[in-house]
């Protein structure tokens, strides 16, 4: 029997393997560790950045590829939700049945096309190719047909498709358009206190990729030295304050390295200094933070504290945030102390201090710059959650001060249920107390309401949303 003649194959393209890009790999590896383990990109990031400098060969980073990776990483996350609202019209299935994996190579390649200036052929074929190393070739025709679909139109246009119309549902428009939980929408023009341009100022201030701020440590460290680092600025408003330009580095920083000074944003600074300003009836001699981890307050403080002979207790109860502060407060010229405690249960007999702060844990919606994934972790059943904590903090402070002494009770939240409730609440307990006007203690700050309290904002003030409520004990 004659053998049969082989069919020829049909044409075709070769096989080719996946290019890995490392820039978009480090990104895609960023956003799987903020979805998958909880983590915040701002720790996440800055070890795969080192790591990535220090390799050897093509996968090296250079200073541009460790800007682009950190844009895409915080660029997707701040507008995830704007992202997410393109996806869901360019999909045949709920956005919930998207893989997360998928989901995160699309929101990547989406902030490329939409909020970037990468040209969009680049853009698409760049998303695909990390989609065929990290999701295999049949997810990546998937991502190639969404990319194609969402490359149509530009982000306007998009939100004109997506968003829903102001007249209709205004804080479901604000929502799709800045990227922002519905209910976070609620609350932060209910503490503006409404209008539309106030709140479109605010939401568009928290997708802005904030400045590095510094600290020069009073008695350690001047302002004027940081200003002679390259890409260095003065602060706005306060006098220890100086920001980076975009691309500083504060580890290049010979003052940071050393420890006197640190990265500090300079609302967090200007609470301290209001604090530290406030009128006392009395000795200034012992000074009291409450909640004293991460270290920074406390370490600017100390400084203080320490330029008028006076002695600084830092508390925090949890003993690895307690090693933090004592790094913070190394070589502190003044007299201070570190140590592990609950400020609800005092470990300190009443009445024992003449300055006390407080800055209590949050929500941390004031810090949506900083952290843009706390926006779609946060829910408002959290609120209730903090709530007794809080309370039982500013109680705590109130009896450790003296009569005639000062407590400084602060947060990273603007939110109404955590910064004037919070004081309301419990002043109620404490009648021999009396609120004191903070706004003179910052003079050349504008824009702080109609007080006794302080309120700072992105948009006014480019600080993160601190608040601020002095109190003194009277009796």
């Amino acid at each position: 029997m004659s053998e049969q003649p082989r069919r020829p194959r049909k044409p075709g393209k070769p096989y080719r393997r996946p290019q890995k890009d490392p820039v978009r790999l480090l990104a895609f590896e960023a956003l799987r560790a903020v979805d998958e383990r909880d983590a915040y990109a701002n720790l996440v990031l800055p070890p795969l950045l080192r790591k990535a400098r220090e390799k050897e060969g093509p996968e090296k980073f250079d200073a541009r590829d460790a800007a682009l990776a950190t844009e895409l990483v915080y660029g997707t996350l701040r507008r995830q939700g704007t992202y997410d609202a393109v996806i869901a019209d360019c999909v045949d299935r709920p956005l919930r049945e998207v893989d997360p994996p998928v989901l995160d190579v699309l929101s990547l390649g989406v902030h490329q096309l939409l909020g970037t200036r990468i040209p969009t052929h680049a853009a698409v074929s760049a998303s695909v190719e990390l989609a065929r190393v990290v999701l295999g070739d049949g997810r990546a025709k998937f991502v190639n047909a969404v990319l194609r679909k969402v490359a149509r139109d530009d982000l306007d246009g998009w939100l004109e498709r997506v968003a829903p119309p102001w007249d209709e549902d205004p804080e479901d428009h604000l929502a799709v358009v800045h990227s922002h939980p519905r209910w976070v929408v609620s609350a932060l023009w209910d503490s503006l206190g409404g209008g539309r341009a106030g709140i479109e100022e605010l939401l568009a201030a928290d997708n802005e990729r904030p400045a590095v701020t510094l600290v020069a440590r009073p008695g350690r460290a001047t302002a004027d030295e940081l200003l002679g680092e390259e890409a260095a600025v003065p602060g706005r408003w306060s006098p220890y304050a100086v920001r980076l330009s975009e691309g500083g580095e504060p580890g290049a920083v010979e003052a940071v390295r050393e420890n006197r000074a640190g990265v500090q944003d300079e609302g967090s600074q200007l609470v301290a200094l209001a604090l530290a300003n406030a009128p006392l009836d009395g000795p200034d001699r012992r000074w009291l933070d409450g909640c004293a981890g991460p270290g920074g307050k406390a370490a600017l403080l100390g400084a203080l504290a320490a330029e008028r002979g006076a002695f600084l207790l830092a508390s925090e109860k949890q003993p690895h945030r307690a090693g933090l502060v004592a790094r913070a407060l190394d070589g502190n010229p003044g007299p201070y102390q570190v140590i592990a405690a609950d400020g609800t249960r005092p470990a300190w007999r009443p009445g024992s201090f003449d300055r006390v702060l407080v800055d209590v844990p949050c929500t941390g919606l004031g810090a949506l710059r900083r952290r843009p994934e706390a926006r779609w972790r946060r829910r408002p059943e959290d609120l209730d959650g903090f709530a007794p904590l809080q309370r039982g903090l500013l109680r705590g402070a109130l009896e450790a001060v003296r009569i005639g002494g000062v407590v400084g009770y602060a947060t990273c939240s603007p939110h109404l249920a955590e910064t004037r409730a919070v004081v309301a609440d419990v002043l109620k307990q404490f009648p021999d107390t009396e609120l004191l006007d903070a706004r003179p203690l910052l003079p050349g700050v504008p824009d702080l309401g109609d007080g006794p309290d302080i309120q700072l904002w992105p948009h006014l003030h480019g600080t993160d949303a601190m608040y601020l409520a002095l109190v003194r004990r009277t009796g």
